[in-house]
């Protein structure tokens, strides 16, 4: 099953391939986004990244949280589910 990964602190010069092939090291990537903010486009600082098995994630997770990723030590975990229920501003 595929898993969602939730990178938060990235730099704010990060792109989506920078991302993935920091990823790709520990198996493959089915999907990698950079959240941008709307008015300006600039990034958010934080992204998801998915893969397709569980096992592989989870050792994406082990291996590169807390590393750097051009620069900052980025915060890696198994993303929360969205809650639609919450008021977007």
């Amino acid at each position: 099953m595929e898993m969602r990964i939730y990178v938060g602190n990235l730099s704010y010069d990060a792109k989506e391939a920078d991302l993935r092939a920091a990823f790709e090291a520990f198996g493959t990537v089915d999907d990698v986004v950079i959240i941008e903010d709307r008015l300006t486009g600039r990034s958010k600082g934080f992204g998801f990244v998915e893969m397709p098995t569980d096992d592989e994630a989870l050792k994406a997770i082990d291996g590169i949280n807390g590393k750097e990723v051009m620069g900052r030590p980025v915060n890696v975990n198994k993303a929360r589910p969205r809650n639609d229920n919450q008021r977007r501003f």
